[in-house]
């Protein structure tokens, strides 16, 4: 069972990866980083389309890579 969770979690990790990868970046340079931040705090700018899926999809992964994280940490220690 436990090799089970760890294929799982790296599945989860590699898909992870390559979601974030795939977005675009919200801003370029030094400026972007500080303003893009609070653009996309603010929610001035609205995600749509492939944009929104992808971000959907992300914060699936995330959740299911902790939970997954967490189980098999779980079971190493038994």
């Amino acid at each position: 069972m436990e090799q089970v969770f760890k294929i799982i979690l790296v599945i989860f990790a590699v898909g992870l990866i390559a979601v974030v990868l795939l977005q675009k970046g919200k801003s370029a340079g030094l400026a972007g980083a500080i303003s893009g931040g609070a653009e996309h705090l603010f929610g001035k700018q609205k995600a749509r389309g492939l944009d929104l899926f992808l971000q959907r999809l992300t914060v699936v992964l995330a959740a299911g890579f902790f939970i997954l994280a967490l189980v098999v940490a779980y079971f190493v220690s038994n």
